[in-house]
């Protein structure tokens, strides 16, 4: 009986496997094709041609991903300090005002990313908003933070706030209460509960959200093209440029196929470290 039901269950999930194939693994093996294509020649009968690869280390492409993966980790790190009192509160203290909190983060993702940096940029920018005001009020003025790498950050923790916060607030709704009532009975102190207890179960809901958080993050253009200005090249940028302006589709491709395998490197790296189904009871 367990075996039919296995074998249903494979053949319900075969559509579903089928249209990841198609959306998802099709795209990536034809980026992947690409990379490995004489320049301007596109066609699949080409002998492989790995130039676009030596390329990557000779014009010095590997800063631009350093860029990109040093600002997302310090994105990521940031927000999940920031995110954790308020997950914390949604999950454990606010009870029904956790819907309003949920509710004015959403509604700001029905605004356009690049509407919200840009108005970012008005209010931070020399003579902008704020330098207006605090000139009206205060006779002073003060120097735009705009187009330097903390400014780039803040904006990579602005966008992608949510995506850390809601996974986050879902990890620290799977721990009982009880069970820190206990260890406080017993005489352990916050920051021992913290670690012991609450980090170690909120583990699925804090892997999800900083592997969102970096994924995107790493692979995001405008923030650092809008707050940024020219003060950081990240590897985005450099993959539009080849493929729009140079018209370099290989090299493009091999910008990102080197981009999706490090970050998916990363990603498996941290899911594996972490045994989400014995933390979440699946497994004894």
């Amino acid at each position: 009986m367990q075996r039919l039901e296995r074998r249903l269950g494979s053949l319900y999930a075969l559509p579903m496997i089928g249209l990841l194939a198609i959306s998802f693994l099709a795209p990536l093996l034809i980026v992947a094709v690409f990379s490995i294509m004489p320049e301007r020649a596109f066609s699949l009968w080409n002998v492989p041609d790995f130039s676009a690869y030596l390329v990557l280390f000779q014009q010095g492409y590997w800063q631009s991903l350093l860029w990109s993966l040093g600002m997302a980790l310090a994105a990521t790190a940031i927000l999940f300090v920031l995110c954790w009192p308020l997950a914390y509160g949604m999950a454990k203290v606010f009870r029904r005002f956790t819907l309003v909190l949920t509710l004015g983060v959403v509604l700001s993702l029905f605004v356009s990313e690049n509407i919200r940096l840009f108005g970012w940029v008005l209010t931070l920018m020399k003579g902008g908003m704020l330098e207006g005001y605090l000139r009206h009020w205060t006779g002073s003025g003060f120097e735009s933070p705009l187009y330097d790498v903390p400014i780039i950050i803040f904006g990579l923790i602005y966008v992608y706030l949510p995506f850390m916060l809601f996974p986050l607030a879902q990890g620290i709704a799977m721990i009982p209460d009880d069970l820190s009532q206990a260890a406080h009975d017993l005489g352990a102190g916050r920051s021992r509960i913290f670690r012991e207890i609450e980090l170690p179960l909120a583990a699925p809901g804090i892997v999800v959200g900083s592997l969102l958080t970096f994924v995107l993050a790493a692979g995001a253009i405008a923030e650092s093209r809008l707050l940024g200005g020219q003060a950081v090249i990240v590897i985005a940028d450099d993959v539009e440029t080849a493929f729009t302006y140079n018209q370099n589709w290989p090299l493009g491709s091999a910008l990102a196929v080197m981009l999706v395998m490090i970050i998916g490197a990363i990603a498996f790296y941290g899911v594996k470290r972490v045994d989400l189904d014995a933390i979440m009871g699946r497994r004894g």
